[in-house]
């Protein structure tokens, strides 16, 4: 098949935060550098989703003169705390009792979609050449480095065979790849295979750990909304099944113009097959704390979206030859913050400044940047994730209230000089138990008012595949669905997926898997949690999934 290829500098896999940060800080240090950014959406920020709070910090450093011209939403002004106790009651720490990293001050509640739209126009008036509606499939690996990435074929009908309208990807070579997918990266799995990067070698490291994030954005009567106020907390409906050991907590961000982001972050490493994160985020919009906001008000988007919360101790080594992590392709979010903006920026312009000063001194591409690495090592980044390197593991052991407490008293007194090394060394897909150990879940219907089934949520996506193109959502064994899944934990993608994918339908002999690929809103939820590690989530044809505005 022939390819057309194209050659630059540095090659960019990924349009967000951390991507774009790259792009601007590597053309801000060498001009004269060629640097291509692909983006699988259909424009920059169309896959983005977060809550979000941004922390400028690294913004500041980015664009020191500019960048307040930003979109920065509305400044936390009033940023509460509560601990939900049951169905109906709530209760409000004092700010002397929530830990100081959950502190908001300085902060601003933001569209993550929005902010990178903005800066993929100063990548492009630098002259980066951003190319959205292209996915990065496949890496060119030459000997034992990378050398670039194939974007996906475009045409293709769904027995993989060319349409008329067929075109092949491309090829595009760089002295240096960045990659900077977001969580779970497609081609970040295939790099940690194939350079071994996880530190498995070090005693005090620990698999990667996810949560699956939810965000619905409502517009609501005026005077149900108080722009700047941010609350936090968990609690209820998470952790009271029987046999479940569900983690997580809620956020409720008050933006202007009368809208609000509700949200629920579940932490993947739940027990109970039965458990519906989807459903749980529903109940929890039915909390008084919650329906006092949202009541009479107007639901207007709906996404989800994985979330890398492992920290300092599951970070992968970042660099190998030819190429970089960053973002969260690499776990940069520091989630005893529930933020990873600024991380993921931080993490692009330290890859930036390496390769920059690399490749002005001579270097001709391939190598190890082991320096990346050092430099990480010795930013603000890296004492902010060793900071909070144990708020995690605390939270796994020991749950939300000693775990909490924990978490308190050594950011209060300890912090970095903390003598405490707290691991999770189990992986989330590892800790469900037998579906016939744990107790089913019965949740009640949605009431179209407050809550909502999949189906109309995932409407809410704005959600777009091609119905004839191939199966993006990958199994490695078709058999396993039925014959291990099934009879071992009820078949649970059925539940973790929130937007309707997985369907165990009646056949003519025996049950079926189903998967309505189009439904797909590319939280990768199903490649995290499915507990046979089966599914295997690969970029669909390019600009194919959800388009969230203003998220």
């Amino acid at each position: 098949m022939e390819r057309e290829a194209m050659e630059f500098d540095v090659v960019i896999v990924g349009g967000g935060p951390a991507g774009l940060s790259a792009a601007i800080a590597l053309k801000q240090q060498a001009p004269d550098l060629s640097v291509c950014l692909l983006e699988k959406g259909a424009e920059v920020g169309a896959h983005l989703l977060s809550g979000a709070l941004l922390d400028p910090v690294a913004l500041k450093e980015l664009l020191p003169a500019r960048w307040q011209e930003a979109p920065l939403g509305v400044p936390v002004t009033d940023d509460r705390v509560h601990l939900l106790q049951s169905a109906s009651r709530a209760l409000q720490l004092p700010r002397w009792a929530v830990p100081p990293r959950m502190h908001n001050d300085g902060c601003h509640i933001i569209s993550l979609g929005n902010l990178c739209r903005w800066l993929a126009r100063e990548a492009e008036a630098l002259g980066v050449e951003i190319y959205p509606g292209f996915a990065a499939s496949e890496l060119i690996v030459e000997g034992s480095r990378i050398r670039g990435v194939l974007t996906g074929e475009l045409g293709l009908d769904k027995e993989g065979n060319p349409k008329p309208d067929h075109v092949p990807g491309m090829a595009l070579y760089g002295r240096y790849t960045l990659f900077a997918e977001g969580a779970r990266g497609h081609l970040g799995k295939q790099l940690g295979a194939l350079f071994k990067l996880e530190n498995t070698a070090q005693p005090q490291h620990q698999p990667q750990h996810y949560a699956i994030g939810f965000k619905e954005l409502w517009q609501v009567p005026v005077g149900q909304s108080h722009p700047g106020r941010v609350l936090h907390g968990s609690g209820w409906p998470l952790g009271e099944q029987r046999g479940s050991k569900s983690q997580g907590g809620f956020y409720l961000y008050h933006l202007a113009d009368n809208q609000v982001a509700v949200g629920l972050i579940v932490d993947l490493n739940y027990q109970n097959p039965w458990l519906s994160p989807f459903d749980e985020f529903q109940r929890l919009k039915h909390h008084p704390l919650i329906t006092a906001t949202l009541q009479g008000g107007e639901r207007i988007s709906y996404g989800a979206r994985a979330i890398t919360k492992g920290g300092w101790h599951s970070l992968p080594r970042m660099h190998f030859p030819g190429g970089l992590l960053i973002g969260c392709d690499a776990g940069t979010l520091d989630f005893s913050r529930i933020k990873g903006i600024h991380t993921a920026m931080k993490s692009g312009m330290l890859a930036a400044s390496t390769v920059a000063m690399s490749l002005r001194g001579g270097d001709e591409g391939g190598r190890d940047l082991a320096e990346y690495g050092d430099a990480l090592q010795q930013s603000w980044l890296a004492r902010e994730l060793i900071a909070a390197r144990n708020f995690g593991a605390a939270l796994h052991r020991f749950g939300p209230w000693l775990g909490g407490a924990f978490n308190w008293l050594e950011q209060r007194l300890l912090s970095r000089a903390s003598p405490f090394t707290l691991l999770d060394k189990e992986p989330d897909y590892r800790q469900l138990r037998l579906a016939s150990r744990c107790q089913p879940i019965d949740y009640p219907k949605p009431d179209g008012r407050l809550s909502f089934d999949k189906l109309s949520s995932v409407y809410l996506a704005n959600t777009s595949h091609d119905e004839d193109q191939p199966c993006h959502l990958k199994l490695q064994d078709d058999r396993i669905p039925v014959a291990v899944n099934l009879p071992t934990w009820a078949e649970p993608a059925q539940r973790y997926c929130p937007a309707g994918v997985f369907e165990i339908l009646d056949g003519d002999t025996r049950p079926r898997l189903q998967i309505n690929a189009a439904n797909c809103i590319h939280c990768k939820t199903c490649d995290i949690k499915d507990p046979s590690q089966n599914i295997v989530w690969t970029p669909p044809q390019g600009g194919s999934g959800p388009n969230y505005p203003n998220m």
